[in-house]
């Protein structure tokens, strides 16, 4: 599991020193949800678990008459943000928990995100404060991952690992992967109406340039699962699962890019507070 406190430590600084690689990996997902951002109106925009401020970015310079607010809740990782927006005068960064997060002004009036709602505490906790703080009918876009078996990158390198005892059960356990069942989101979307999921395929890339399996290689050593497998299996594992990575990230070697498919849900919903 991935909770606030890693997102807080290692795993948001890590992110943040591999927002080039990491927004990589979505290129071919970030477009498609882009497109279903500009369908909808909007001039007081959220962004839900921003990260390093890619979608913040492109919502900003698409709308400039818009407002846009990044709300993350690693201060690593709102600085590669900061950095990045340079002077784009109608978007701000804010380090604040989104599920107890209040705009400082005017109720937003669209929430976006791209994989940063999954990590919350309390998902419906989360979702009835962002639909009481919005503006009355306020829309929500999102992209979520489906199942990791539909997720080759996380499928393959979880089979590489040595059996592990069982998360202790957790009734919304958070992760990368805990928004993958539409009936647990719409469990979770307290205060949202008009669910709708369409799903996303997309080439999930994780190596490119002048070698992409040593592109990939160090890319999976910092983010993910093989990442916490190198820093914590003993020697001999490690040593096993690092091999085993090698024949992966190679045979997924093509046209100088490692790339796996991946699957995402593209989840829309209306504030149902007027």
């Amino acid at each position: 599991m991935t909770g606030a406190q890693e997102w807080q430590g290692r795993v948001g600084q890590n992110w943040a020193a591999e927002w080039e690689r990491t927004d990589r990996s979505f290129a071919t997902l970030t477009p498609l949800l882009l497109d279903a951002i500009a369908a909808e109106p909007g001039t007081r925009v959220v962004d839900i678990g921003c990260g390093a401020g890619e979608l913040s970015i492109a919502v900003a310079m698409a709308r400039p008459d818009a407002r846009v607010t990044g709300v993350d809740i690693s201060q690593d990782l709102l600085g590669a943000a900061r950095v990045r927006a340079g002077d784009i005068t109608n978007l701000a960064f804010t380090a604040a928990d989104a599920s107890e997060w209040v705009a400082d002004g005017a109720s937003p009036d669209l929430y976006v995100s791209r994989h940063g709602v999954m990590f919350f505490t309390d998902p419906p906790a989360a979702f009835a404060h962002l639909s009481a703080v919005a503006a009355p009918g306020a829309r929500l876009v999102f992209t979520c991952f489906r199942a990791a078996s539909e997720n080759n990158w996380a499928a393959e390198i979880a089979h590489l690992l040595p059996p592990s005892r069982p998360a202790p059960a957790a009734e919304f356990p958070p992760g990368p992967f805990a928004f993958a069942d539409p009936d647990h989101v719409r469990r979770c979307l307290k205060g949202w109406r008009d669910v709708s999921f369409r799903p996303l395929d997309f080439a999930y890339v994780a190596g490119s340039g002048s070698n992409p399996v040593a592109d990939a290689l160090s890319f999976f050593s910092r983010i993910g699962p093989a990442a916490a497998a190198i820093r914590t299996l003993p020697d001999q594992a490690r040593a096993a699962f690092e091999r085993g990575l090698l024949e992966l990230v190679q045979s997924r070697s093509v046209g100088g890019r490692v790339c796996f498919p991946a699957a995402a849900w593209l989840v829309t919903a209306t504030a149902d507070n007027g």
